[in-house]
């Protein structure tokens, strides 16, 4: 009798025993499937995506790279750009500095390497009223420097340009009575911001 209970512990244990194998070979296929999944994510992490914040606007630059825009609440505009297709972006650069409140776009446009943006400010902006700081902003030698313009108590710039037959570029914004342009040359800078009363109507 005592070995008939000992052949049944001896089963049991027996059957533990497997019990235990079949649940450790079960955590390691686990293990290994978890490793796989790693393995994946490092394949992944090999090609990383593209490092920026969610741009407000970005367009094509320069031989194949981009550069974008975005409002840092609190702190203004800020500008991320890469060289080429494909390569990193730099680093965020605070190209104007305003705690105002931001509005819905920014507008950018490229002449060759040099790059133009119109951003805007104003309390309640962002629901359709019209803005109260507007700047303006040029970036040149591969975007390392950026000069600003700001206009207070202004709805904004509509557009920029470039003057024929010279290397400056024209922000304006028209209206039925007035032209308002502000001028930017690679050599002087931004100059004064001008209003041009147009002709009276015949």
């Amino acid at each position: 009798m005592r070995r008939v209970q000992g052949a049944h512990w001896s089963l049991r244990a027996a059957t533990a025993a497997a019990a235990a194998l079949l649940t450790c070979t079960a955590a390691c296929g686990s293990t290994d499937a978890g490793a796989g999944g790693e393995g994946t994510g490092e394949s992944r992490s090999a090609s990383p995506a593209p490092s920026h914040a969610r741009f407000v606007a970005d367009i094509p630059w320069s031989d194949g790279g981009r550069v974008g825009m975005y409002y840092a609440a609190g702190r203004g505009l800020m500008e991320q750009h890469k060289n080429t297709a494909g390569g990193p972006w730099s680093r965020p650069r605070l190209v104007y500095a305003t705690e105002g409140d931001a509005c819905q776009s920014i507008t950018l446009k490229a002449f060759g390497d040099t790059v133009t943006a119109i951003a805007d400010w104003g309390v309640y902006c962002a629901d359709g009223e019209p803005p109260t700081e507007s700047v303006a902003a040029v970036g040149t030698r591969k975007l390392a420097t950026w000069d600003t313009k700001s206009t207070e108590d202004f709805d904004g710039w509509e557009k920029a340009a470039t003057v024929p037959g010279t290397e400056d570029l024209l922000f304006t914004r028209s209206s039925t009575e007035w032209l308002t342009r502000l001028r930017w040359s690679p050599t002087g800078g931004f100059g004064e911001v001008e209003d041009i009363r147009r002709g009276n109507p015949s």
